[in-house]
């Protein structure tokens, strides 16, 4: 096997954290490969991957966001998509999600995925205004 179809991953304590194959090697392995997660993963994450996602929400983030409020206009919890259009008034409370939260911050920047498209949907809250940006689901 060539070593330019597989990348190992570390992190900055150089704990393993994965490994990154190339589209060609997975050409070749992807079938066992995928048999073999789904041998060994609960059906639950293999089911319904938006529950999995949910799970590692960083909802703590999101409440010392709030915590740290001191903007000019109340908070609230819209988001859009402007890549697909998909929309909620209230992220925290739809039923299936469509959008789960990535990031935020103190600072005012909140990152969401979009589940109908993929896109990274960028909520940027400014002292008198909130900004919404998004970046289109990568094709890589």
């Amino acid at each position: 096997m060539a070593s330019k179809d597989i990348q190992y991953l570390y992190d900055s304590q150089n704990d393993f954290q994965g490994v990154l194959i190339t589209a060609a090697l997975w050409e070749k392995i992807g079938e066992s490969v995928q048999a073999e997660i789904k041998r060994v993963l609960p059906p639950a994450e293999l089911a319904d991957p938006t529950a999995a996602a949910l799970a590692r929400e960083p909802l703590q983030d999101w409440e010392r966001f709030l915590g740290f409020w001191d903007f000019r206009y109340p908070p609230e919890c819209s988001v859009l998509c402007k890549s697909c259009g998909s929309q909620t008034q209230d992220w925290t409370r739809d039923e299936p999600r469509k959008f789960i939260l990535k990031a935020a911050n103190i600072g005012g920047l909140v990152s969401f995925h979009c589940c109908s498209c993929g896109a990274r949907v960028l909520k940027r809250h400014f002292k008198d205004s909130v900004y919404f940006e998004f970046q289109p689901r990568s094709q890589d």
